[in-house]
């Protein structure tokens, strides 16, 4: 920071260790004061990145955001419905969705209870109809759906573009196959395995996957 003639300000600063708990017990340094989540560019990263603390959050503000809709919803139509709701909650539940990907579906289950809350009150549906139907009439995806089409969206993109390339550089293809499916792009899997559930959500293990 002196090289580049920057100030460190300890009060807006939050240090945060991420890892597994058994490393992060192995870790005995009193002269920090670690945070156990810190937000990062709107999104709140916690040490073990089960971003549960992300989804409690967010899912306080869209209930708010959905109560209120749900007084004006008598006074407008359904395409303006539907406009409010994506623009005020779809954008927030789109917003770094991606490291949803793989989450347990405990987490998931959350985030899709909001979303069918979300609907009910578009198609002014009481709790006791039956959420499926409503969601087929408003042609949404479900959040595991809308998650990996996010996560697809953006391979296209590295793989079109090459950009950008931290991402780029993550992900290889395999060399083409003389079949009638040669011209299919195939992303190569990376060449270690891991027992570790956390693995299968980055982004490297992902793209092959998917």
């Amino acid at each position: 920071m002196t090289a580049n003639l920057l100030t460190f300000n300890s009060s807006k600063t939050e240090f945060l260790l991420i890892g597994l708990k058994n490393q992060l017990a192995k870790i005995h340094n009193s002269s920090l004061d670690t945070s156990h989540c810190a937000r990062n560019r709107g999104f709140i990263f916690d040490e073990h990145l089960t971003f549960a603390d992300k989804i409690t959050a967010l899912s306080k503000a869209c209930y708010y955001l959905i109560r209120q809709h749900h007084c004006i919803r008598p006074y407008l139509d359904l395409s303006t419905a539907c406009t409010i709701a994506t623009s005020i909650v779809h954008s927030k539940l789109d917003y770094c969705n991606s490291l949803f990907y793989n989450l347990p579906k405990s987490q998931l289950s959350r985030l899709q209870q909001l979303k069918n809350s979300l609907a009910r009150t578009v198609m002014n549906a009481s709790k006791s109809c039956h959420i499926n139907p409503i969601v087929r009439s408003l042609h949404w995806l479900r959040i595991t759906e809308r998650i990996k089409y996010k996560l697809l969206s953006l391979i296209y993109k590295v793989l079109t573009t090459t950009e950008p390339p931290y991402l780029h550089k993550l992900i290889s293809t395999q060399r083409p196959r003389s079949t009638r499916s040669s011209p299919v792009v195939t992303l190569a899997r990376p060449p270690s395995s891991s027992s570790l559930k956390i693995t299968d959500r980055s982004f490297s293990y992902a793209s092959p996957c998917l």
